[in-house]
């Protein structure tokens, strides 16, 4: 990347990790004012065990620490209240409607490009910078965001909520680098968690254990109830809808001649409906609360590839828009444990066009 000829302001999203401490130590090198942000976002609960998950005590005093090493502004920013309003309440209400949320993409959509940006831009940043690994393309059609160049590390799928407003004031450093390449420079710029390791917890559950989180906060949806096959019949019992998830097979506590998933969470009659695990792939998907990047608006089929879950590759499917921010996507090929709940994200090759979430099939609606 090309060195700033002048002082554009940019704030940066510290969350205490290595890939938001080498963004700022990056874009300080190209010449920008920087200033650090870091998010405060779950306090927790007296009693709850210390331990490290994303932006917590000790994040904060890293990052703090980075800020210091690299001599730059910091402030820390309290959106504890925005953040359990739009992502821990989303999480609990998922839950107790049977479907399977996604609070990392929630936290970006909700805190850190309208709640942070805002208090970027009250700073009087030119723009926000976080450490995600993807790519913003400014091309003659208008500003594109992109994957990763990494492939292993791309994270492009947890930014489909950003609007064409919200990425012409955002950064991506790290899009063409590398998790190895970016570790590389955290030791060149002598910052001291070079080698930290990445958090995989929730921040509002730190001893990893989400049904005693969401027994507490909502006990109705740990009602035990019955699990039936694809007939109707029953075949055993279940310890609360929220603790099962489409595709699951641990758990079920049924002896059966063949291995058995679950295939749909029935919340209105409280049922679990499960089955062999041909049962688990289907050729279609709708989804709501679409984002639509492209310059072209969606008002006609296209041909995408889609993206049902992180961990999962792009499949080659058509988009068609049903109105109101919906659409239908028919795959060519079947696809296994489509979970509602989760996003879906749109691809032309490495270029992300928008996304939208996975509502239930009707057929789920009516199981039995």
């Amino acid at each position: 990347m090309a060195a700033s000829t002048g002082k554009t302001r940019v704030a940066v999203a510290m969350s205490g990790g290595v890939d938001s401490s080498v963004v700022a130590a990056l874009l300080l090198q190209q010449g920008y004012e920087v200033i650090g942000l870091t998010m405060r976002l779950w306090s927790g609960k007296p009693g709850e065990p210390a331990r490290r998950t994303c932006c917590s005590t000790e994040d904060t005093q890293d990052a703090r620490r980075v800020a210091q090493t690299l001599g730059i502004p910091f402030y820390v920013v309290d959106l504890e209240t925005e953040f359990r309003r739009a992502v821990v309440d989303d999480f609990v209400q998922a839950y107790a409607q049977g479907l399977t949320p996604n609070p990392c993409v929630r936290c970006n959509q909700h805190l850190k490009f309208v709640s942070l940006l805002q208090r970027a831009q009250a700073l009087q940043a030119d723009f926000l910078a976080t450490g995600h690994y993807a790519r913003r393309m400014e091309t003659p059609e208008g500003v594109q965001l992109w994957r990763g160049r990494d492939a292993s590390k791309d994270q492009s799928y947890f930014l489909f909520t950003v609007t064409s407003a919200q990425l012409a004031q955002l950064r991506f450093p790290l899009g063409a680098l590398s998790k190895a390449e970016t570790r590389a420079l955290a030791q060149q710029f002598g910052l001291h968690l070079a080698e930290k390791s990445e958090s995989q917890d929730l921040c509002f559950v730190p001893d990893g254990d989400k049904d005693q989180f969401l027994r507490q906060s909502d006990p109705s949806m740990f009602q035990p109830g019955a699990i039936v096959d694809q007939q109707g019949a029953i075949l055993g019992r279940h310890a609360g809808l929220a603790r099962y998830t489409i595709g699951q097979r641990k758990g079920l506590g049924i002896a059966h001649a063949v291995p058995l998933y679950v295939l749909a969470i029935d919340r209105r009659q409280n049922r679990l409906l499960v089955g062999p695990e041909s049962g688990l792939w289907q050729e279609s998907l709708q989804v709501e609360k679409v984002n639509w990047l492209a310059e072209e608006p969606l008002c006609k089929p296209r041909r995408i590839a889609a993206q049902i879950r992180y961990a999962a590759e792009a499949q080659p499917c058509w988009l068609t828009p049903l109105g109101e921010q919906r659409a239908a996507l028919l795959f060519d090929s079947a696809q296994r444990a489509i979970a509602p709940g989760q996003a879906a994200v749109f691809y032309q090759e490495e270029r992300l066009l928008g996304g939208g979430w996975i509502v239930p099939s009707e057929e789920s609606k009516t199981i039995g």
